[in-house]
């Protein structure tokens, strides 16, 4: 009998923190604006435009605190990225200082960047990127799109089956870059941290509102808004998170065809063998 009870209180415990963790999605109130993505559905492409874009974006006004460590500069000129070319990847590259070593004497010593080697990451540890940023912990940019975005729930991702959405990720980093707005009445904002609500750890964040029009030039004619910054660099950061997207996808798409004419070729096999048959 005790075993029944506690069973039923442990199904009544799981029931209860089931239903509590959508009340609780539902009372951040999350806001998401979903994009139109070159690189959404199965036959999507990364613009090359907007990957060389969203770099400038992200190298003038996020690479100060936020790493890309797992990205290589020779992974900028490489073909379905943002198509630098190799002078200028290895332009780019120079720009930046990387660790090597150690030498003759046992010592570690700095060198210019060259292609083989990853973005080196703006602080030497957690503490110091803590420490220089109010003891926040700026997350790495290089699969950030992936791994953060926002659930859509039931009934959405059964539709997303399919319709192949993917880009929930590129969508949470556009709606969180242009979700900062006036501190709502009523609420009382903490010392050193601004209301955005599009962030999914609660509606404060310690990280100031990044983008401003006109922060950053754009030489294609590309209007300078924040609504263009956040839309490139957050098409960057998918890239980044999966630079072989392009790649996939086409491959997906030959092993569907396939598919489909081996199962008409077997089809079409089974007919003619047991036409004759009686069964």
């Amino acid at each position: 009998m005790s075993t029944m009870i506690n069973m039923v209180r442990s199904l009544a415990a799981v029931a209860a923190l089931a239903m509590a963790t959508p009340a609780m999605a539902a009372g951040a109130k999350i806001e998401i604006d979903y994009q139109q993505w070159s690189f959404a559905g199965p036959f999507g492409y990364y613009d090359r435009g907007q990957l060389q874009r969203g770099f400038k974006v992200y190298r003038e006004n996020c690479s100060a605190c936020h790493g890309l460590k797992f990205v290589a500069f020779r992974n900028l000129a490489e073909e379905g990225g943002p198509s630098f070319s190799e002078d200028q990847a290895k332009a780019i590259a120079a720009e930046y200082t990387v660790v090597d070593g150690p030498d003759d004497f046992g010592d570690m010593f700095d060198r210019p960047a060259i292609l083989a080697d990853r973005f080196p990451s703006p602080f030497p540890n957690e503490q110091a990127a803590r420490a220089a940023n109010n003891g926040a912990y700026p997350p790495d940019f290089s699969l950030l799109a992936k791994a953060r975005a926002a659930q859509r729930g039931f009934p959405g991702f059964v539709f997303d089956i399919f319709t192949q959405y993917q880009e929930n990720g590129p969508d949470y980093i556009y709606s969180l870059l242009t979700g900062y707005v006036e501190d709502p009445e009523g609420i009382e904002v903490p010392e050193g941290q601004y209301y955005n609500h599009s962030f999914l750890a609660g509606q404060f964040i310690s990280m100031a509102p990044p983008l401003y029009d006109e922060a950053v030039e754009y030489t294609d004619g590309t209007p300078m808004t924040v609504d263009n910054y956040a839309r490139d660099v957050a098409a960057f950061m998918m890239w980044a998170a999966e630079p072989h997207l392009e790649q996939r996808k086409k491959i997906g798409f030959r092993v569907m065809v396939f598919l489909i004419f081996f199962a008409g070729l077997l089809y079409f096999t089974k007919k003619k063998l047991w036409r004759n048959v009686e069964h």
